[in-house]
């Protein structure tokens, strides 16, 4: 009989002294499946493998009201493993909750508190400079236009006027490099 299946029986009989004299025995074991349990979580996962050790454990031993029965070392560690899946439902479910708005309460707006802020760009310039480059290369300015003010991808864009991706990256460049000079040193007509 294995050190751990001795403690094991001494948790079964009640012995308060016989939790902690598991952990260290079951610890790095636990902090390994806590750690492969973990690894198929999503990346930026809050718990950590050593908070989810913890926490299996003190579900399994610490807190003196559950009603442990395990019969052997495979026992616990199956027990383990359940009570750590169950802590990352857990876990999971609260974050769903709060990223579905929990406690949060409608509140009507009227329009004037919803109303667009202006932009803080000069859109007479950018008219102008607009106005310009159509002069120039209505191309270049069309793509603008889709891209600026319809807010299309870059790729839509493209497809809308009928140009290959890399004519149109080549085109997009080009003008944005034109309205930036422009816009940066606008020519002053009196």
């Amino acid at each position: 009989m294995s050190n751990v299946t001795v403690i094991l029986s001494k948790i079964q009989r009640g012995d308060p002294s016989a939790a902690a004299q598991l952990l260290p025995l079951v610890y790095d074991e636990l902090r390994k499946l806590a750690a492969s349990r973990l690894a198929n979580e999503k990346v930026g996962h809050s718990l950590q493998a050593t908070a989810l050790v913890h926490e299996a454990y003190l579900r399994l031993v610490g807190n003196g009201e559950s009603d442990p029965s395990w019969d052997h070392r495979g026992h616990f560690f199956s027990a383990a493993a359940e009570a750590m899946r169950r802590i990352l439902v857990e876990s999971a479910r609260r974050k769903m909750r709060a990223k579905r708005g929990a406690g949060l309460v409608r509140q009507e707006l009227c329009e004037e508190e919803i109303a667009a802020p202006e932009p803080h760009e000069d859109l007479i310039a950018l008219d102008e400079a607009l106005e310009k480059l159509a002069q120039e290369d209505r191309l270049a300015a069309d793509l603008v236009q889709l891209r600026y003010f319809a807010g299309l991808p870059l790729k839509d864009a493209a497809r809308s006027l009928g140009l290959a991706p890399r004519t149109a990256e080549r085109v997009w460049a080009y003008a944005r490099a034109w309205l930036h000079q422009e816009l940066k040193n606008p020519v002053q007509i009196d």
